[in-house]
């Protein structure tokens, strides 16, 4: 089960609070993304590894999450999220993302199981 639970948390990828009143400067990671492998932009790039991160969810084509709590660190943002996996199981779990200068990702979930690089997508 943990297995599953970190592999929803690594596709959906962020975690939050009261994400409502957050700035754009203090949730700078709205975007599309795609996990471990850049984006080409020309209609190719698999659907299967897109992340659409949002004030108030992370979703992918495995599961959905809603954004519960944000605190931001400087470059690391820790986000507390209620993932709903297939079966409609509800999990709850805390992820961290740390922004790169080149605008991706690094993503952690809460056990150090799961890691990935989320590259952005040109909107």
């Amino acid at each position: 089960m943990r297995k599953i639970a970190a592999s929803a948390l690594l596709v959906l990828t962020l975690a939050g609070g009261s994400t409502a009143a957050l700035a754009d400067d203090d949730f700078p990671i709205v975007g599309t993304y795609l996990q471990n492998q850049t984006c080409k932009g020309d209609g190719s790039d698999r659907t299967d590894l897109r992340v659409k991160i949002t004030r108030k969810a992370i979703e992918s084509n495995m599961t959905s999450c809603a954004i519960l709590h944000v605190k931001r660190d400087g470059k690391s943002i820790a986000a507390h999220l209620e993932c709903k996996i297939p079966g409609g199981q509800l999990i709850l779990g805390d992820i961290t993302l740390t922004l790169r200068d080149d605008s991706s990702l690094d993503f952690e979930d809460q056990d150090h199981t799961s890691s990935a690089v989320l590259y952005k997508c040109a909107e």
